[in-house]
Order: structure tokens, then C-alpha cells, then sequence
């Protein structure tokens, strides 16, 4: 029993104080990774060494790009026109942009990657000065317009009859509904 204890603890031999620390976070980290602070933790009982201090990473979220496991991924929206007969377009990049080559006949969905593009990966094996980096994806989405004005409206219309075929004939094996083999034929 402690007769007199001390003013600034109680008698509990330690004093709870706030510390700012300067924390290198690594390249690449992910949301919810722990980094731990070796020693800067709270003292150990009666007198022993400091334990260790860990921080839980919240990484903000980008409005471009989604975190796939060690890669990016983007949507980059495409043109029916673009979809249709192929374009070069402009991507961004983590140090950027680049171009790429839209193939024509591009369906909805269609991923391109840029290899070593993306996030670099921590703790990766550092063969040279640069540690490993992941890729980014792009994925191709079409973007169609909700609602046409007249113009628009007879160019779908052209358009639609000179397309051959449809589409969900290959739905049917036996053989096409009534509605869709008269569009065919």
C-alpha cells in the first residue's frame, strides 16, 4: 500500500501521454494493413521494455481507380461509334496517360491491361532499385445515351436496317421464335 503516491500517477508508476510520431507508410499498402511501431507502445509492468504500437491503414477511396487484389481497375466508357469501329483513347495512369487501341467490335466489358502500370506491391522481392508493381486493368463499358433527340433517333434507325441478323438467334438451337426468324428473313 502506497502511503503517499505520487500526484502525476496515482501510484500506478505510469502517466498517460499523447505523442506525435512521423510513420513512413509503404508504397502500396492497402486499406485495413497494420504497421506496426516497434517500442513505441505503452510501457511493459513493473518497469519493463515499451510494447509495440500498430496502426490500422485507411486508404481513401479514388474516384478513378478500384482496387483489384494487386492491380487497379478502371471503366473507361466508349462511344457506340468507338465500340463499333475501333478508336485510340486516352487512359489514365498513375504517372498520366496513354493511349490505347480500342479493336473495332469491342463488346461491352472487353478488359486491357497495361502490364507494371499499376500500384507498386509491398514487400515484394526488390530485385532492383523499383519494387514489383501490379497492373491496371481497363474495362471497356458502352456508353448509351438515355434518350435520343430526333437525329440521333433516325441514325439508330439507319443503322438497324443494315444490321444483319439477331443477335439471340443462337439462344434458340431448334430453331428461332416467329418474331425473330421474320427479322431475319
Amino acid at each position: 500500500m502506497i502511503e503517499d503516491p505520487c500526484p502525476s500517477c496515482n501510484g500506478a508508476g505510469a502517466v498517460r501521454t499523447v505523442k506525435r510520431l512521423r510513420v513512413n507508410i509503404p508504397a502500396g499498402v492497402r486499406d485495413g494493413s497494420r504497421i506496426r511501431l516497434q517500442g513505441k507502445g505503452e510501457p511493459g509492468p513493473h518497469g519493463g521494455p515499451p510494447g509495440d504500437l500498430y496502426l490500422i491503414v485507411h486508404v481513401s477511396p479514388s474516384p478513378v481507380f478500384t482496387r483489384k487484389g494487386d492491380n487497379f481497375e478502371v471503366e473507361v466508357p466508349l462511344s457506340i461509334p468507338e465500340a463499333l469501329r475501333g478508336a485510340e483513347v486516352q487512359v489514365p495512369t498513375l504517372n498520366g496517360t496513354k493511349t490505347l487501341r480500342v479493336a473495332a467490335g469491342t463488346k461491352h466489358g472487353t478488359v486491357q491491361r497495361l502490364r507494371g502500370e499499376g500500384p507498386p506491391k509491398p514487400k515484394s522481392a526488390k530485385s532492383s532499385s523499383e519494387p514489383a508493381r501490379g497492373d491496371i486493368r481497363y474495362r471497356f463499358v458502352i456508353d448509351v445515351p438515355k434518350e435520343l433527340d430526333e437525329d440521333q433517333r433516325a441514325a439508330v434507325d439507319a443503322l438497324s436496317e443494315v444490321m444483319n441478323g439477331n443477335p439471340r438467334a443462337r439462344l434458340f438451337p431448334q430453331g428461332a421464335p416467329a418474331a425473330a426468324e421474320a427479322a431475319d428473313g
